[in-house]
């Protein structure tokens, strides 16, 4: 016999011949790197999860609906998981011939925000007000347009087998392409964006075996830029703001030394295991200012404890190893060096983000990926998964 039959005589019903299918060896889901995807998906359910305790009572923010930032961010997280499915669907290379349109689509958008369409939020001028009370911020989507632009520009004549490694001018091509939207998000200005970017920048470099004189030449380049935007005075006062009170904890602990203060005591109070969800006393007394964005960590420090605090970096781990071993493991340059891109996002924005809550890295507002409140940021971050498991499903099965 053949066919669902077939199935059927040897112990078989239809449904579980459809598995068999769904799961054989050159099947999509067995391409698929599940341990990023259910980390991802844990990650942005415990964030709803943090997001609700940290706006449930600040009928400021909720307009009165305790539910509005948990429903929001569950459906952001649902049009994120769709932009991921779309991405593995159109595939990693398919992109790869789209990338000047995303280039330019996303430049556009970013100097729309210098214009009087641009809209300031926590000091920063960096959104675009849209419709029905929604925001975009299009300096998530360059992140992800630098990295596939990049990989382009520096793969191109690799994968075809015409040079072992980047040519010195293929370098300063993809350096120009990313330099354009980096100036842009800097007069904003954006500086949290802009780190992200220079950390991307570093990372597809080293993944694309361009020579180690570039990365050094950049890091210096990247010291002397950053006194040089220190003394003409390009950062807003806020921001310079930020930096003292990194430097010194003390200064105006009532002002600008306010935000990080009361994350420590929020994270220092939950201890090992923490209050429990919902019962913390910094997150419902709303002490902690934007602890539903950038200092959502807070909220698991405090409700959480050490133990759930420790579980988001656990799961951003996953995240990044299986992110490093796909990297690792494709075949053509193009797909390593998207990867490795990838990870250096997450990896410095994860650890910025932790890190000014604790208090080792300023204030610089970058959201904590997949668990702080944001479309853009949700978006971008699934965009990267899909990005991932592109590569994985792609790439020849082992034996």
């Amino acid at each position: 016999m053949t066919g669902a039959n077939s199935f059927q005589v040897s112990g078989y019903g239809p449904e579980r011949a459809g598995w068999t299918r769904l799961f054989a060896r050159d099947s999509l889901a067995r391409r698929l790197d599940w341990p990023i995807l259910l980390s991802a998906l844990a990650l942005s359910l415990l964030g709803t999860l943090l997001v609700y305790s940290a706006t449930r009572n600040r009928t400021e923010l909720n307009q009165g609906d305790q539910y509005y930032f948990l429903v929001r961010h569950l459906l952001n997280t649902g049009i994120g998981f769709a932009l991921m499915a779309g991405t593995v669907w159109l595939g990693h290379r398919t992109l790869r011939t789209a990338v000047p349109i995303l280039y330019g689509v996303s430049v556009f958008l970013i100097l729309l925000v210098l214009t009087p369409l641009g809209s300031t939020i926590n000091g920063a001028h960096s959104w675009i007000k849209l419709p029905g009370g929604f925001s975009l911020q299009p300096s998530e989507f360059v992140k992800v347009t630098i990295i596939l632009g990049m990989a382009m520009l520096l793969a191109t004549r690799v994968d075809a087998g015409d040079k072992q490694y980047p040519d010195h001018r293929t370098v300063v091509q993809a350096l120009g392409l990313a330099a354009v939207p980096m100036l842009i998000v800097l007069l904003m200005p954006d500086l949290g964006s802009v780190m992200v970017m220079v950390v991307i920048v570093l990372g597809v470099l080293l993944a694309s075996g361009a020579s180690n004189r570039w990365v050094f030449g950049l890091i210096g380049a990247g010291t002397i830029g950053a006194i040089t935007v220190w003394q003409l005075g390009v950062l807003d006062d806020y921001q310079i703001a930020r930096f003292a009170a990194f430097a010194n904890p003390e200064l105006d602990p009532a002002g600008v030394g306010y935000n990080t203060n009361q994350a420590r005591i929020a994270i220092g109070s939950g201890g090992l295991m923490g209050a429990g969800l919902f019962h913390g006393s910094q997150t419902t007394g709303q002490f902690v200012p934007e602890q539903q964005t950038d200092f959502v960590f807070t909220v698991a420090g405090e409700e959480l404890g050490f133990v759930g605090g420790g579980l988001i970096i656990v799961l951003l781990g996953v995240i990044l190893w299986r992110a490093c071993r796909i990297a690792r493991e494709t075949t053509e340059l193009y797909g390593t060096i998207v990867a490795a891109g990838i990870v250096a996002w997450f990896a410095f924005q994860a650890f910025e983000n932790i890190g000014m809550t604790l208090g080792i890295m300023p204030v610089t507002g970058l959201p904590l990926p997949f668990v702080s409140y944001g479309g853009s940021s949700m978006f971008a971050v699934w965009v990267a998964v899909g990005l991932l498991q592109s590569i994985r499903v792609q790439r020849p099965m082992s034996a």
